[in-house]
């Protein structure tokens, strides 16, 4: 079997998206555009795997990956001969398969038909059928239905112009016939620029036979030039990624509002209510159950837990039949065991929370080891930070704290515990005593409030 080589083609500026930014490193569902054909790209397990890049280093540096060839047009004279400047880089055998750093949603098991067909001998191009073909290069065929060319949008004929099928840009080829087409091919054009599609008329002129795969969705073809683009592309792949939870037997509320930035695993009988973000890993058990607009990321949420509405929880591990939110915040580094109850506008970080420990108004915990069964009054706050320096506390099992509590770190509160309401604490708090800072109320008699003047 001929080795696969794959060339990304990435070097446009992007004019249409009006930014700074490489076009190629807007994101899609979190990930720039070019990372998404890259994994595309390296799940095919080719040989080699070269990216065309424009002026400036700023792809490159983001993809310091030491598997990739890097080649550069400068300046970007078309398609045609991007493709010749990764060709300078790549091995001069085996079979050439050519991808758009743009356009991100190509399957692997599709490209591999595409591939296939180039291994037969063929230029084999992936096309799809669009009901709005406008924009798109279309591929005219023969009376005997071969392929005979493409031709782009703006210089197809009106009766062209009616072609649903249309190029996506994909092709592949033997390497050796790639060379030997692109030598030939000419700038002679309104744009002054080397078109890789006229390598079809040299194809059928050479008695090349022109193969084609037609996209199973019409989402695999479909590319970024503008932020309309990616915008639409977003919600296509959001509600790919939508019907596959479903699929899976995840209940969405409303399969349109809801995101995933990254891989969202789901056990049984999960429940997500609408304008939810799932960014990095995340993982969810059985019978979860996650109220409206949260933002959860890179997260494991075990079985039985509620997560309630307008929670974000941020690199943190949280256990069975927990309850958290509405309005908390789980920020990294932070355990909650079974059972932890963590209510609304609480806020959690690099602490650890023990089993059926309770912090359910109005805290914040921070630097803290708690244990189980403590309950943390509303209006605490663990005073981790001198100015200088983050210190740790400690509060062990069974340990009760009055609301509007300071606990100055470091400091341990210690087993069975009480801190009464509105006390500082900065000294440990030895086992099962009472906790208070003295003091006593006065009433006055005869006085009267200030008046505004």
């Amino acid at each position: 079997m001929q080795p696969l080589q794959i060339a990304i083609l990435a070097a446009g500026k992007g004019k249409r998206m009006h930014s700074a930014l490489p076009k190629v490193l807007h994101t899609l569902a979190g990930k720039p555009l070019l990372a998404h054909v890259l994994a595309t790209a390296r799940a095919m397990s080719p040989r080699a795997i070269c990216v065309v890049e424009g002026t400036g280093d700023a792809v490159r540096q983001r993809f310091p990956e030491p598997d990739l060839l890097w080649a550069r047009q400068d300046p970007p004279r078309g398609t045609g001969d991007a493709l010749r400047c990764a060709l300078s880089v790549l091995p001069p055998d085996g079979v050439t398969l050519v991808l758009f750093g743009a356009d991100p949603l190509a399957r692997a098991a599709t490209l591999a038909e595409v591939v296939e067909h180039a291994r037969r001998g063929a230029l084999s191009l992936l096309t799809v059928d669009l009901d709005d073909p406008a924009g798109y290069g279309r591929i005219v065929r023969s009376a005997d239905g071969t392929v005979a060319a493409i031709v782009e949008h703006n210089e197809a004929t009106p009766e062209q112009q009616t072609i649903r099928e249309v190029n996506t840009g994909v092709m592949a080829a033997p390497t050796a016939a790639f060379v030997r087409w692109l030598a030939a091919i000419r700038a002679d054009n309104a744009v002054g620029e080397y078109f890789l599609t006229d390598v079809i008329a040299l194809a059928v002129s050479d008695g090349v036979k022109v193969a084609t795969t037609s996209a199973p969705d019409v989402t695999e073809g479909l590319g970024v030039n503008s932020r309309r683009d990616l915008a639409a592309i977003e919600r296509r792949f959001q509600r790919l990624q939508a019907e596959a939870l479903l699929d899976a037997g995840v209940t969405l509320a409303d399969p349109a509002r809801i995101d995933v930035r990254g891989t969202l695993a789901c056990g049984r009988d999960v429940a997500i209510d609408p304008g939810c973000l799932f960014e990095g890993a995340v993982s969810l058990a059985d019978d979860v159950v996650v109220g409206p607009n949260c933002v959860i990321r890179n997260a494991q949420i075990g079985p039985g837990t509620t997560i309630a509405a307008f929670s974000h929880i941020d690199d943190a591990r949280i256990g069975a039949r927990c309850r958290v939110g509405p309005y908390a915040r789980i920020r990294p580094s932070s355990v909650l065991a079974d059972d932890v109850h963590v209510g609304n506008f609480v806020e959690v970080k690099a602490s650890s929370l023990g089993a059926g420990s309770k912090a359910n108004h109005l805290a914040y915990v921070g630097d803290t080891t708690v244990g189980r069964d403590v309950n943390i009054g509303a209006g605490t706050i663990t005073c981790n930070y001198d100015g200088a320096n983050k210190h740790r506390t400690v509060i062990e099992d069974d340990v009760h704290i009055g609301s509007d509590t300071q606990l100055v770190a470091p400091v341990t509160v210690g087993r069975g515990a009480t801190i009464g309401a509105g006390t500082t604490v900065w000294k440990d708090v030895p086992p099962g005593t009472l906790a208070v800072n003295e003091k006593t109320q006065v009433a006055r008699s005869g006085w009267k409030r200030p008046k505004k003047g």
